[in-house]
């Protein structure tokens, strides 16, 4: 999306030569096949562990929880898993970093007003739904190597179900019959309590 956003606000007049459907084919069957790849890899090694416990502790079956059902070494599963992450945030919060930075430059040196409207209402709900999973994903990381920070297990399950939720929040406000709506439920909010003083 980063890569889209880009060619559409620095390019837009190349956008239909740039982004054609090879190029968007060609981007989706990568980042399908290197997804499975990874995911491929950390299934064959969590296959390979014998199980001599049974209760997951965490609130939904991982990866991470399935090693921990193990009582063979899963140092191999433990530096594959942090390579993974390494790499997979490295390289999403790497090419996020430098479009958007190449999209600020772009806005910088445009006086249009307009245009630098329209890049921020576009990047605005990219990156708050991406900031999001990030935070979703941290969360969950940093739960499994510090399990003594977890709190009660219904407060994280709420929390990673709301989460996510709120992509549909944020996208659905950029529509402009929502937003006009949540506006008014706000304004008659705001009416109600004063008319209550």
């Amino acid at each position: 999306m980063a890569f889209d956003r880009y060619v559409a606000i620095c390019n837009p007049l190349r956008y239909a030569t740039i982004m054609t459907h090879r190029m968007v084919l060609g981007l989706s069957v990568w980042a399908w096949a290197i997804a499975f790849l990874m995911v491929g890899i950390l299934i064959g090694l969590s296959v390979r562990l014998s199980r001599c416990r049974w209760i997951i502790l965490h609130f939904f079956c991982d990866n991470a929880s399935l090693f921990k059902l193990s009582c063979e070494s899963v140092l191999i599963n433990n530096i594959y898993g942090l390579g993974y992450t390494v790499v997979l945030l490295g390289s999403s919060i790497g090419s996020v970093t430098l479009t958007y930075l190449r999209i600020a430059m772009v806005c910088l040196r445009s006086k249009s007003k307009t245009l630098n409207s329209k890049a921020l209402q576009t990047c605005a709900t990219h990156l708050a739904v991406y900031a999001i999973l990030l935070v979703s994903g941290f969360i969950i990381v940093i739960l499994h190597r510090y399990p003594s920070w977890r709190p009660q297990e219904g407060g994280v399950r709420h929390g990673t179900r709301v989460l996510p939720a709120l992509n549909a929040l944020i996208y659905g406000l950029q529509i402009k019959e929502v937003r006009q709506r949540v506006m008014a439920l706000f304004h008659k909010s705001k009416v109600a309590s004063m008319d209550a003083k």
